[in-house]
């Protein structure tokens, strides 16, 4: 592209970025379901959130439904991100 006579900036916008595109996606997914992860965890070790309601209502009142609805919800929530990011990356994928 430079041979050619493109700018840095055409060089960055119209090349650069056009082939790291369903990489910076596929990279924003696998941060967003760590954090959904880590505050799961956080909410176990006492941080309040997910984990803390599954903690708090599900086993330590020997509530298993709202325990395993808990963990179904951040399954799905999990999954839906994971399909979603998935899918942008393909259809963003130029090769």
């Amino acid at each position: 592209a430079l041979s050619m006579g493109a700018s840095k900036l055409g060089l960055i916008f119209k090349f650069l970025y056009v082939e790291a595109r369903s990489g910076l996606v596929l990279g924003l997914t696998t941060s967003t379901i760590s954090f959904i992860s880590f505050s799961t965890v956080m909410g176990v070790v006492g941080g309040g959130g997910v984990g803390d309601f599954a903690i708090r209502y599900g086993y330590q009142r020997f509530e298993t439904e709202v325990m395993i609805y808990a963990i179904l919800v951040m399954i799905v929530l999990v999954q839906l991100v994971q399909f979603t990011g998935g899918t942008i990356a393909r259809l963003l994928d130029k090769r």
